[in-house]
């Protein structure tokens, strides 16, 4: 039996993707910190198609051994596609941000995302119709001036995951990594980012899209053959190739 992994999987748009694949048949399993939302998922999904197997896993991925953890104990399952969805945000400017806050953005939207994809690689990089999708931001392509700490998380998670994919398609690889680039979703990331007790998008916002679209486009990216699903200034999607040039060394 086959498994697509989801982390930050509690709301947002992971929550909605292990919905929309559910609805295409895939058992998952699911990973946050908050077991409760959890438990209402996997009853959203079971309700939505009950042939699909579904794992509660509870995991806080800004503590690094926790990923370790994750990982090893995922190891018993066979695993087709990993989705590193989890990821924090920090929208104040660079003097007044919180440093304890940033830590724990650094940690999950960095470390643990790059400690999971390596093991994930390490053990799937052979295995036919395996798939490795980081979700970074429309802000891992440009600097946003009073979230500029977040914007240079997803930078990375751009730049790694571009050039994994890379390696994987000079060594000939069977896996294939992707990047999901978001811009402004209807999630709690903002609440969260702003230490708001709510946010009002409709209010705030000039263009946004749901969750539930994030994840139909993250479904979107997984049917295709490009690397890169992003979201333009216009608020369409669009599926490319890699956007960072690449200096192979090998």
């Amino acid at each position: 039996m086959k498994y697509s992994v989801i982390t930050g999987a509690s709301s947002g748009i992971g929550y909605e993707t292990a919905l929309a694949f559910a609805a295409k048949g895939k058992n998952l399993i699911i990973v946050a910190r908050r077991l409760d939302k959890l438990e209402e998922l996997k009853s959203r999904i079971q309700e939505l198609n009950s042939a699909v197997d579904v794992v509660i896993v509870t995991s806080d991925l800004s503590v690094i051994d926790q990923a370790y953890t994750l990982y090893n104990d995922l190891k018993k399952y066979q695993i087709e596609t990993w989705i590193n969805n989890a990821g924090l945000g920090e929208g104040s400017l660079i003097a007044d941000q919180k440093l304890e806050k940033v830590e724990t953005m650094l940690r999950v939207n960095i470390e643990s995302l790059t400690i999971l994809s390596t093991l994930y690689v390490r053990d799937y990089a052979d295995v036919e119709g395996t798939q490795l999708i980081n979700v970074s931001s429309a802000l891992g392509y440009a600097v946003a001036v009073g979230s500029v700490a977040y914007s240079a998380s997803k930078y990375y998670v751009s730049a790694f995951t571009e050039g994994l994919a890379k390696e994987l398609e000079l060594k000939g690889a069977k896996l294939k990594a992707k990047i999901l680039a978001p811009a402004i979703t209807e999630t709690e990331f903002v609440k969260k980012s702003l230490d708001a007790e709510d946010y009002d998008y409709k209010a705030n916002m000039r263009k946004y899209h749901t969750a539930k679209q994030m994840a139909g486009f993250m479904v979107d990216l997984y049917d295709s053959n490009e690397v890169l699903g992003i979201v333009d200034q216009n608020y369409d999607f669009n599926l490319r190739g890699p956007i960072y040039p690449v200096i192979s060394e090998f």
